[in-house]
């Protein structure tokens, strides 16, 4: 884990990271600006309850690959989930506030999540346990924001003008970033993986996409 110091305000930006790319490095430099945070911590999971894991790469691969991508002194990549035995994002959140009580945590997570929020394990109880940002994606923002989750969490919205505070406020709480219009999606950049692998005859050895 990290290393934190009381009253530190820290980010918590969840995902597989299959693979981490520049639009992950974008939003969490936009929401360290905008949420006025010390830091960010990349939550490298295991694997997503909700996806099929089979061709994932290891965490520890997948660290690598991050911390790489992120290069930046505020951005710590960690795959504490494993550490902790953690599954869910709501275990996880749960067992980081349990350990670090005077620690001001903030979840961050895109728009495209947000559509997809009330599918999570627990997502009330994880909005009722820290505030949340949302950074807005290319095409995403009117799926999420008027999805399931974000009709339930529309009184405890923030305004956007006052992200600043949102640290301090007690949850739930949540606020929708805007100003990130980056297309790229680790999706989209397998995709290209196996398009090019497909192309070379089976053998991708010289890709320049190839990952890790």
């Amino acid at each position: 884990m990290p290393i934190v110091s009381p009253g530190m305000r820290i980010g918590l930006f969840g995902g597989t990271f299959n693979p981490a790319h520049a639009a992950h490095r974008a939003a969490s430099l936009l929401a360290l600006k905008r949420l006025q945070l010390d830091r960010i911590w990349w939550l490298v999971t295991p694997g997503n309850p909700l996806k099929d894991n089979w061709d994932l790469p290891s965490v520890q691969d997948r660290v690598t690959f991050a911390r790489r991508v992120a290069h930046h002194p505020l951005i710590d990549v960690t795959g504490v989930e494993a550490t902790l035995g953690t599954r869910y994002s709501y275990e996880t959140v749960a067992e980081l506030v349990r350990r670090q009580p005077r620690v001001r945590f903030v979840w961050i997570m895109g728009a495209d999540n947000l559509a997809h929020f009330a599918r999570w394990q627990r997502w009330r109880a994880l909005a009722n346990l820290v505030p949340i940002a949302v950074v807005d994606r290319l095409g995403d923002s009117l799926c999420a924001t008027s999805s399931r989750a974000a009709q339930a969490l529309a009184p405890y919205r923030v305004p956007e003008q006052q992200a600043c505070a949102l640290a301090d406020l007690a949850p739930p709480a949540w606020t929708f970033l805007h100003g990130l219009k980056s297309p790229i999606s680790s999706t989209e950049i397998r995709a290209a993986q196996r398009a090019l692998a497909a192309g070379a005859h089976g053998s991708d050895a010289q890709s320049p996409l190839k990952f890790p």
